[in-house]
C-alpha cells in the first residue's frame, strides 16, 4: 500500500516537472515568434486619409504665430512627421524624448510637428516643461478632424512630396520608431505587414498533387 502511494506521488511529481517543461517552452516559443513579428508601421484603427494618396493642404499657425503649412511639397525636400499629443496624455509625455531624439537624428532630415487642440496657455506650460520649444507646436482642431484623430498618441508621416506614407495609434517607443521604417519598406500598418507575412508564408507551403 505504501509501495503504490509513493509511486503514485513521484509519477504525479513528474507530471508537475513536464507541465513545468512544456509552459517555460510555450512561453520562449511565444518569444521568438514576439521578436520575429516586429511591429512596422503604426495601430491603424481607422483611415480619414489613405496611405499612398496626397494629403490636403492645410495652413496653420503655430503657438508661437509662425506660419506653418503642411501638405504638398515642403521647401526643404523633407518628410514630416505630424506627432498628435495632449499635456494630460501620460503616453504622449512618454514618447516625447523619442519624438525630440528623431528630429534630430533622423537621416534623411525630418520636420516633425507637434499638434494638439485646448487652452493655449497649458500648452505654453507643457512646452517649458518639456523643453519643446524647437519643435513648431499647432493647436488645432481642424488638423485633428482631417486626420481623424479619435485617441492619443497619433501620428501621420508625410513625404517630401505630401504623400501619406503611414499614420496611426503610437503607442510604444517600437510603433513610434517602426513607422518611419514603414515608409522605407512601403508598409501602412502593423496589420498590413502581418497580412503581407501571412500571405508569404502561405505562398511557400507546398500544395499537394498527383504524382
Amino acid at each position: 500500500m505504501n509501495e503504490a502511494l509513493i509511486v503514485s506521488n513521484v509519477l504525479l511529481w513528474l507530471a508537475v516537472v513536464a507541465l513545468c517543461a512544456v509552459v517555460l517552452a510555450l512561453t520562449r516559443q511565444i518569444g521568438v515568434l514576439h521578436e520575429r513579428i516586429t511591429p512596422v508601421g503604426a495601430l491603424v484603427t481607422q483611415q480619414a486619409l489613405r496611405v499612398g494618396e496626397a494629403v490636403p493642404d492645410v495652413d496653420l499657425t503655430t503657438i508661437d504665430g509662425d506660419p506653418l503649412h503642411v501638405g504638398g511639397e515642403t521647401p526643404a525636400a523633407t518628410s514630416t512627421l505630424l506627432f498628435f499629443l495632449s499635456p494630460t496624455c501620460p503616453v504622449c509625455k512618454t514618447l516625447l524624448p523619442i519624438v525630440l531624439r528623431v528630429s534630430r537624428q533622423e537621416s534623411p532630415p525630418l520636420r516633425v510637428v507637434l499638434a494638439s487642440d485646448g487652452d493655449p496657455a497649458e500648452h505654453r506650460r507643457f512646452i517649458g516643461e518639456h523643453k519643446l520649444a524647437a519643435l513648431p507646436y499647432v493647436l488645432s482642431s481642424t488638423l485633428g478632424i482631417t486626420y481623424q484623430v479619435a485617441k492619443l498618441p497619433y501620428a501621420a508621416l508625410i513625404d517630401a512630396s505630401g504623400i501619406l506614407r503611414a499614420q496611426g495609434l503610437v503607442n510604444t517607443r517600437e510603433h513610434l520608431e517602426s513607422l518611419l521604417e514603414a515608409e522605407r519598406l512601403g508598409v501602412a500598418s502593423i496589420q498590413e505587414y502581418i497580412r503581407r507575412e501571412s500571405d508569404e508564408q502561405l505562398e511557400t507551403i507546398p500544395t499537394g498533387g498527383n504524382a
